[in-house]
């Protein structure tokens, strides 16, 4: 029996190493520019066509290669980051496997062109598919000159699956900001097609953070800074008021390195507790600096997983540190005891003052289901903390809210006549439901979700033809993106054109806001934004387009919003268009928007 096992040529075994390495253009400039930094540059310049497909080049004034230096990178596990099994646990530098190059090179057409200080020529070195094609002596400034051409041309069915060109330039530019956040007394340009779109100079990290998310966004971060016998956290923190629901920035960083870690981000956001709005988180760029031998980096080849040694230490100091800066830098009212010379304030004297309390009334024999809405109106005292309870009647009384669940809408409904079935009056619960009689029982309503579920349905009709009527806001709004969100908006900018938004290239990543579709209300910068962070969000969604996920970010954003009271021409006219939808039960990220409490079980639970 003849021997079975071999060993892989060295192309093959490349070739799956960059699948690991290489997974999209972005892996190529981040592996490429970790280089530059390594090698010393203060100047790196990356060109990209076609989000990369066609052509990545990223050049740099760092220390560059010799001749035989060039041919051996390219090399698998040639590095000259570390030489020892020991030098893992004390690493100053992005990269030290000695995979990158060679991954590139099995994976892609590789031109370098690179000069030492002492040398007076340079060398030329042409690969492809990890062969060498050629290499020559070339006059060339000092540093490293990367081009990496036809990515995935050997590997069709990878080539196959990479995104649009609007997603992969966005994956550029987030992998882009995760380096230029990290060393901001390094100089950055990025170009996609003969466009700029970053030009970063050197100086301080408030300057760089400045550069990239502008002005306005600058101006509502806190500074951090501990330093203990662990090791030193700094960096910035949002102010609570900064804090929302999506779209928020939020970087980790250690030694130099962006980092995914999702105790860490607890500690951040305990710090914020009863502080910001649920459901909402703030920003923050946090910097750890602690000694190389108490982490971990050798993890995942991507090194964006990392362990560290005292990682509950870690914890606490990170959330006493963002804690202290909430504390110091929060704006605070405070109590003035220089009273000289104002006027005085009246103060309310019951016994001198007429004034009768409120009185609360209400009709006993009143039956919310015998179809009588012509109830006499009642007055009732407010509660700030309860919710309200509406009747088309005109009877108001309130009650405190509870936590709403979804196991109320869980079976989807059949309604194929509801609309001859139910009643004319509806009833408002918790500002929450709309309620109302039908031949079966009675039916539940969110009023938040069948809002969504009509306004997403307008949009894509909009969207497939019917363009919506621009509303011109009074004073047009500048809103400032990171370049990232700047990408995918120009991606998604034909759609909300058609939607009814009409929005200005400021330059830098800056808009100008000028028209809203018609009948949307609320703040223009805020729409448009909300619009962005829906878009960038890459989780599992039942929504297969571009155009069905701006629709529904949109109708989100428009829906009536839950604890809005509702008259009953308002509730009749929801349940309305909500029937004459294409799907009443769900929304369309599949959430149930209603469901029938059947007579009997009503009789049931009240026999």
């Amino acid at each position: 029996m003849s021997d079975i096992i071999h060993l892989l040529p060295d192309t093959v075994a490349n070739q799956i190493a960059a699948g690991e390495v290489i997974q999209r253009p972005a892996s190529v400039i981040k592996e490429l520019v970790e280089n530059s930094v390594d090698a010393g540059a203060r100047h790196i310049h990356v060109i990209v066509v076609d989000a990369g497909r066609t052509s990545i080049q990223v050049i740099d004034d760092g220390r560059g290669m010799s001749e035989t230096d060039a041919r051996l990178a390219f090399e698998r596990h040639a590095t000259s980051k570390i030489q020892h099994a020991d030098d893992l646990f004390a690493l100053h530098t992005m990269g030290f496997r000695g995979e990158a190059l060679p991954s590139i090179a099995a994976v892609a057409q590789v031109e370098l062109t690179s000069r030492m200080a002492d040398d007076e020529v340079g060398t030329r070195i042409c690969l492809a598919a990890s062969k060498v094609v050629s290499q020559e002596p070339t006059s060339c400034p000092v540093g490293c000159n990367f081009k990496v051409e036809n990515l995935f041309y050997n590997v069709p069915v990878r080539r196959k699956f990479l995104k649009s060109n609007a997603t992969e330039l966005n994956n550029i530019l987030t992998a882009f900001e995760r380096i230029v956040l990290v060393y901001p007394d390094i100089a950055f340009t990025l170009h996609s097609n003969g466009s700029e779109l970053m030009n970063l100079r050197a100086g301080s990290l408030m300057q760089r953070l400045t550069d990239v998310f502008g002005k306005r966004f600058t101006q509502d971060l806190m500074p951090v800074e501990v330093s203990t016998a662990m090791g030193k956290v700094s960096g910035f923190v949002g102010k609570p008021e900064a804090a929302r629901k999506k779209g928020v920035h939020q970087y980790l960083f250690v030694n130099g390195r962006y980092m995914k870690h999702a105790y860490f981000h607890k500690a951040v956001l305990a710090a914020y507790d009863r502080l910001i709005p649920e459901g909402t988180q703030p920003p923050y760029f946090i910097y750890f600096d602690v000694s190389p031998a108490d982490i971990d980096v050798n993890i995942h080849p991507t090194k964006t997983e990392i362990k560290f040694e005292n990682e509950q230490a870690v914890w606490q100091i990170l959330s006493a540190a963002v804690k202290d800066a909430i504390g110091r830098f929060c704006d605070i009212p405070s109590i003035d005891f220089d009273t000289e010379g104002r006027p005085d304030i009246p103060v309310f004297d019951p016994f001198k003052d007429n004034v009768t309390a409120p009185k609360v009334t209400y009709n006993p024999s009143y039956n919310p289901f015998s179809g009588n809405t012509g109830a006499s109106s009642h007055t009732a005292k407010t509660d700030h903390h309860a919710a309200p309870i509406v009747s088309s009647g005109n009877d108001v009384s309130y009650a405190f809210p509870d936590s709403p669940s979804d196991d109320l809408f869980s079976e989807p409904v059949a309604v194929p006549s509801l609309i001859s079935e139910k009643s004319p009056a509806h009833y408002q619960y918790k500002g929450r439901y709309i309620m109302t009689a039908v031949k079966s029982g009675l039916m539940i309503i969110d009023q938040y979700r069948a809002s969504v579920r009509v306004l997403y349905e307008k949009y894509i009709a909009n969207n497939a033809g019917h363009a919506a009527v621009p509303q011109r806001v009074l004073f047009p709004e500048a809103v400032q993106f990171a370049p990232s969100e700047a990408a995918l908006l120009q991606e998604i900018l034909p759609l909300l054109t058609q939607m009814g938004f009409e929005l200005s290239d400021l330059g830098g990543s800056s808009y100008a806001v000028n028209a809203i579709p018609s009948g949307v209300e609320g703040d223009p910068v805020a729409l448009v934004r909300s619009i962005v962070a829906e878009a960038a969000e890459k989780g599992a969604s039942p929504l297969t387009t571009k155009q069905e996920k701006v629709a529904l970010s949109l109708a989100r954003a428009t829906a009536v919003p839950y604890g809005q009271l509702l008259s009953n021409d308002e509730m009749d006219s929801i349940t309305n268009q909500l029937f004459a939808c294409s799907n009443v039960n769900y929304t369309p990220d599949g959430r149930a928007i209603l469901c029938i409490l059947p007579q009997s079980d009503i009789e049931q639970l009240l026999g």
